[in-house]
């Protein structure tokens, strides 16, 4: 009965020792073998692998692309016009030892604070070499690749493999923001304006050419009218001096009748005329001619 307890003793001691020296690294995962905190042993390869029980310490690492938001953060570009930046970096642990050696116990959240730092340098040196124009601009690729190329020897030094830089967002601070804004709409009030003055000079253009138009076109009216009322008292004066030549006795007749039609018309008007007035020569004779 001793005997059976202590092998069952010793087999279970045998399997938790066994158990002890093995260890499974997922493929998604980096793992380190330490021994009394140093780095004894790195296992890349998906599967079992095996360490001193008891002695042996194993720390994973994701081996997966990793993301890391930087920003906002307020650049200077060479025109002195600043802006704010939103960008974020995607990165991996490329190699696991010296990511280790660098960060000690600290881990990603360690890393990815001194990975703040580097892209923040970075990304301040190179924008302030450029015009702010060119970070606004839609093609901001030649400006990221210099980011991540300057970037990527320093994060080597933690191990790590910058893969992308990207500029999420770029603007201007809210003072600036603001500034701008006033600005652009004095500009337009500004082009309003001019345009508003240049359309009432074109009306005003456009009137005084319709008034002279118009006046042109009202004495061209008068001055044929005067020619078409001359010709037509010509003509007139040409039909009474013929018709006169032709009767001289039925014009005159015809002339005193007017002369009566318009002297002798009804209202408070009077005329005082002897009776043997020459102008009541038709009015006297018997026969309606005048008495010679």
């Amino acid at each position: 009965m001793n005997r059976s307890l202590i092998s069952l003793i010793l087999l279970a001691v045998l399997v938790f020792v066994g158990l002890s020296s093995v260890f499974i690294v997922d493929e998604r995962e980096k793992a380190l073998v330490l021994r009394f905190g140093k780095v004894v042993a790195v296992r890349e390869e998906p599967g079992l692998a095996f360490k001193l029980p008891f002695v042996d310490n194993v720390v994973t690492y994701d081996d997966r692309i990793l993301s890391r938001e930087i920003g906002p953060l307020e650049v200077t570009p060479e025109d002195d016009r600043r802006l704010v930046v939103d960008a974020f970096a995607r990165f991996r642990i490329a190699d696991v030892r010296k990511f280790r050696q660098a960060v000690g116990s600290g881990g990603v959240a360690l890393a990815e604070n001194r990975l703040d730092s580097i892209m923040r340098a970075e990304t301040r040196q190179v924008l302030g070499q450029v015009s702010s124009n060119d970070i606004l601009s839609s093609d901001r690729a030649t400006l990221m690749l210099r980011i991540r190329n300057g970037a990527i020897v320093q994060a080597r030094q933690l191990g790590l493999e910058i893969i992308d830089v990207r500029l999420k967002r770029t603007d201007l601070p809210q003072a600036n923001l603001e500034a701008t804004f006033a600005r652009m709409r004095a500009e337009r009030e500004r082009e309003a304006a001019d345009e508003i003055a240049r359309g009432d000079e074109a009306a005003q253009r456009v009137r005084a050419q319709a008034d002279r138009t118009e006046v042109e076109l009202v004495s061209d009216a008068e001055r044929e009218a005067e020619v078409i009322r001359g010709e037509a008292d010509a003509e007139r004066n040409n039909i009474f001096a013929e018709a006169y030549g032709r009767d001289p006795e039925f014009f005159e007749f015809y002339r005193s009748l007017t002369a009566y039609g318009r002297a002798l018309q009804g209202g408070n008007s009077s005329m005082v005329l002897s009776p043997d007035s020459e102008f009541f020569n038709y009015l006297k004779s018997s026969h309606g001619g005048a008495d010679k």
